[in-house]
């Protein structure tokens, strides 16, 4: 697939660990055969949610073989860090392997948009012109604001820019500027996958998205969403996501979030664990009450929600 047809879901991949924090490499067999069942597009490994700064180099590098081990999928590597020395090291080994490309976060100190450009044309030129890369936009856990024209101006100005990571919010007029843009010929093709946990997901979807690139502990439940989506059947897009909504927004939390996704994952039997490595805390007994409440309810609409005791 060319890079300008990217589409469909390129899901989040967490990082199983065992009770005591070592990586557990069954898991990860075991939830890459599971995200290729469930008829993904791609993964990413090593990004926010995977726990990727509590990770040395060889734990990264080794995660990232192990998938490719398992899958011929379009893998993406999250390569985000403090400098470039360490972005361009992780980004030779994984690319060496086989990676289709990496994501790359903005630091938080970036507060212009000139800064901004500067920055994305700085780590490509680091890691390498011609690997491809994909823009994160996410201020709400970045805090930098990526306006339309700034990602206009990353991509056109970075033959090597691969997809937008749309997680802005409110971020729907976002993706039809874009899309405007490309239309008027004053933006080459962007193709466009949403994250933010796709709390937004169905109308994102409307507004011209391709598809997903988020970790929600679904995503063969986002697969048949973009499908419905893509083919016009509104209504049953929507009842499908719906249903999934009140999960979708628990497992959003900042914090708790990821120990929901795990949680949920462990139940379904796609990881053995649902450990956090420290520092991250385990959800407590209440949280795990009302979680296993919410799938209760959504198994009311989508059997698959209808997990191990």
């Amino acid at each position: 697939m060319k890079s300008n047809e990217t589409k469909g879901v390129y899901v989040i991949a967490p990082t199983p660990f065992h009770s005591d924090g070592r990586i557990d490499e069954a898991s990860i067999d075991r939830m890459t055969d599971f995200f290729v069942a469930a008829g993904v597009d791609g993964m990413t490994v090593l990004g926010q949610l995977g726990e990727a700064p509590k990770m040395s180099h060889e734990e990264s590098v080794g995660i990232v073989k192990r998938v490719l081990w398992r899958t011929k999928l379009p893998i993406v590597v999250g390569v985000s860090a403090p400098g470039f020395a360490a972005m361009r090291a992780l980004t030779q080994d994984v690319m060496a392997l086989g990676a289709k490309g990496v994501m790359i976060a903005p630091p938080n100190t970036l507060r212009t948009d000139d800064s901004i450009v500067q920055y994305y044309k700085q780590a490509s030129e680091s890691i390498g012109a011609d690997v491809p890369f994909v823009i994160q936009d996410y201020p709400l856990t970045f805090s930098v604001q990526m306006t339309p024209a700034v990602i206009r101006r990353i991509h056109m100005e970075n033959p090597s820019c691969w997809f937008l990571k749309h997680e802005d919010w409110p971020g729907l007029e976002k993706i039809s500027q874009l899309r405007a843009w490309e239309k008027d010929g004053s933006l080459r093709r962007l193709p466009i996958l949403i994250g933010n946990n796709a709390l937004f997901l169905d109308f994102e979807m409307e507004r011209g998205a391709d598809g997903a690139n988020t970790g929600y502990c679904f995503p063969d439940m986002l697969v048949d969403v973009v499908r419905l989506s893509k083919e016009g059947k509104r209504d049953a897009a929507h009842d499908l996501f719906d249903a999934h909504l009140p999960l979708i927004r628990y497992e959003q939390q900042p914090g708790p979030g990821l120990a929901v996704r795990k949680y949920v994952m462990m139940r379904r039997g796609i990881i053995a664990s649902d450990t956090l490595r420290k520092p991250g805390a385990a959800l407590t007994p209440a949280a795990r009450a009302e979680v296993d409440y919410l799938l209760a309810r959504v198994a009311r609409v989508d059997p698959r929600a209808r997990v191990q005791s």
